[in-house]
């Protein structure tokens, strides 16, 4: 695996186009969104379509449960995260919800979900809100690590979203940059403290197109100051950094794709996510070749680890989750 570039595709199978941007070694994975899946055997075969023409691409999705649900017709309806945290075995069902979802995904063909979501919802985010398990950071910890005990269980690895933690900041980084005026130290106290606390159970990170001006004047996906001195430095993160997607809002401040995926690069991440604008994946493209950047370190570790057939549905362990979150009154 060579590039640094993760994109996405227009439809439910792959265009002669997207073959041939599939082809360019600068990219090196593909996440499928709402628009590219119909059922899980649709999926299973776009997902082999794409690794014939390029056996070694990260295939991603974004499968958190709630409202951000890629996977739908056909597939476990999780619920948000939130709904968790108040009941008494809510450890217990974080864990299973982990595990039902990476287990899905990997049957559908796909090597990860960009999960779990480790923002701490305060009440202000839209965006965050019941997407985060909880407000407080101690109780959000507690649940995230059990539901990524339950997808490396499944044979997935987890990617902690969106460092240094996105719930203080009103705006919607899809849409406007968001800023949280907080010190460090403030940061530091609560929302850094889930991503302190598990990542050496992180395989990967992505981090917030959100500016913390008291830390750095760049948002955070841009920071060398928050990339490599505080994830990499005080927090000792040695997995993968994913680039949120740079064609949000929250990225334009740093110019074209061509320079968010450098400016992303250069502070850090290891793959850049150009999404929903092939116009831009291609000025990214194009960026990278001239750039000639070295190859990420770490990708395999994000390549799923089992390959669950399609009579999964049929093992004690499946049974016995569906169980738990029925009887939790979590899923129908």
């Amino acid at each position: 695996m060579q590039g640094s570039l993760m994109l996405d595709i227009a439809g439910t199978w792959l265009t002669a186009e997207d073959r041939q941007i599939l082809r360019q070694p600068q990219v090196a994975g593909l996440i499928l969104f709402a628009r590219n899946i119909e059922d899980p055997r649709q999926v299973r075969e776009l997902s082999a379509a794409i690794r014939a023409v390029r056996p070694d691409l990260l295939l991603a999705v974004d499968q958190e449960g709630g409202r951000v649900q890629r996977l739908r017709q056909g597939f476990v309806r999780l619920p948000a995260m939130r709904a968790l945290a108040d009941n008494p075995n809510a450890e217990h069902l974080a864990e299973q919800c982990g595990w039902v979802m990476a287990t899905e995904v990997l049957a559908a063909g796909l090597d990860l979900s960009f999960a779990p979501v480790l923002d701490l919802d305060h009440q202000r985010s839209a965006v965050v809100g019941s997407r985060s398990f909880e407000g407080d950071a101690q109780r959000a910890t507690l649940l995230a690590g059990a539901f990524i005990r339950g997808m490396n269980a499944a044979g997935m690895a987890a990617t902690g979203k969106h460092f240094p933690g996105h719930g203080w900041a009103e705006a919607d980084s899809h849409v406007a940059i968001p800023v949280d005026e907080r010190s460090l130290e403030q940061i530091r106290a609560v929302d850094l403290k889930p991503f302190a606390q598990l990542s050496q159970k992180l395989a990967a990170v992505m981090p917030a197109h959100v500016i913390y001006p008291q830390v750095d004047s760049q948002p955070a996906g841009f920071s060398r100051r928050w990339l490599q001195e505080i994830l990499r430095g005080e927090l000792a993160f040695d997995g993968v950094i994913f680039s949120d997607d740079l064609s949000m809002a929250g990225a334009h401040v740093v110019g074209d794709a061509a320079c968010r995926i450098e400016a992303a690069l250069t502070a850090g991440c290891d793959m850049g996510l150009v999404c929903n604008d092939r116009a831009a994946a291609e000025l990214a493209l194009s960026a990278l070749q001239r750039l000639k950047v070295e190859p990420p370190k770490g990708l395999a570790r994000m390549r799923r680890q089992a390959f669950p057939g399609v009579e999964y549905r049929q093992s004690p362990r499946w049974l016995a989750a569906l169980g738990s979150l029925r009887d939790a009154q979590l899923i129908d």
